[in-house]
């Protein structure tokens, strides 16, 4: 996807910051890929463009962050899905983590519970040719409608499986979930053995805003 606001000087910054995200461990091509294609720039104010290759987080507003490129494509390896599978991405956010899943050839479903950021987040990726399926709702109660999901990605810190959200998952599906209190998570992978049973393994630990129940106006 092109964007006349993205220039030969971020495509080569963003080279740099996918390679760096290789030799930190991320192996899944299609994500490197993506995270290579999507302008992380056009998700944040003008005038801090200049952080937008560094592999850190971001102040976005509303008290929230666009994530650590490696997080966010650290997230995108572990759901283990394939093109035009259906995932469900809980906390739309800056719309980063929406745009890279697209790019990887993901149906995205996104939910977000704070209505700035649902509202710019709607505007903001169609313009620059994403097309996920926006909703204004509480995460931890999913979207039952649209389920089963082949993968969900929860990108704030919870205090709690959902189990809402393990409802939503098909048989085989993964969520992917920073699980744990305030201060530090642990990214876990919960995977839906059978109608019953759920396995799960974890994968280190990662510092995320807290993932908050209800909608925010």
């Amino acid at each position: 996807m092109i964007d006349s606001r993205d220039t030969l000087r971020h495509q080569g910054l963003r080279k740099r910051l996918t390679e760096g995200i290789r030799i930190k461990g991320i192996r899944n091509q299609q994500v490197l890929d993506a995270i290579a294609k999507v302008p992380r720039h056009l998700f944040m104010d003008s005038s801090f463009i200049q952080f937008a290759y560094k592999d850190q987080a971001f102040p976005i507003g509303s008290g929230q962050t666009i994530s650590q490129p490696f997080t966010v494509a650290f997230q995108s390896q572990l759901l283990q899905v394939q093109p035009n599978e259906k995932v469900l991405e809980v906390g739309t956010g800056s719309g980063y983590q929406a745009a890279v899943l697209l790019e990887m050839g993901i149906k995205v479903f996104t939910i977000e519970r704070q209505r700035e950021l649902y509202l710019k987040a709607q505007q903001l990726l169609p313009e620059m040719g994403y097309f996920p399926k926006f909703f204004y709702g509480d995460g931890y109660k999913g979207l039952p409608t649209y389920g089963p999901f082949d993968g969900i990605i929860v990108t704030a810190g919870a205090p709690i499986i959902p189990q809402d959200l393990l409802s939503q998952l098909r048989v085989g599906g993964r969520l992917v979930i920073p699980l744990g209190p305030t201060e530090k998570q642990i990214m876990t992978v919960i995977t839906r053995v059978d109608e019953e049973n759920y396995k799960k393994e974890t994968h280190g630990t990662f510092v995320f805003v807290p993932m908050l129940k209800g909608t925010e106006k």
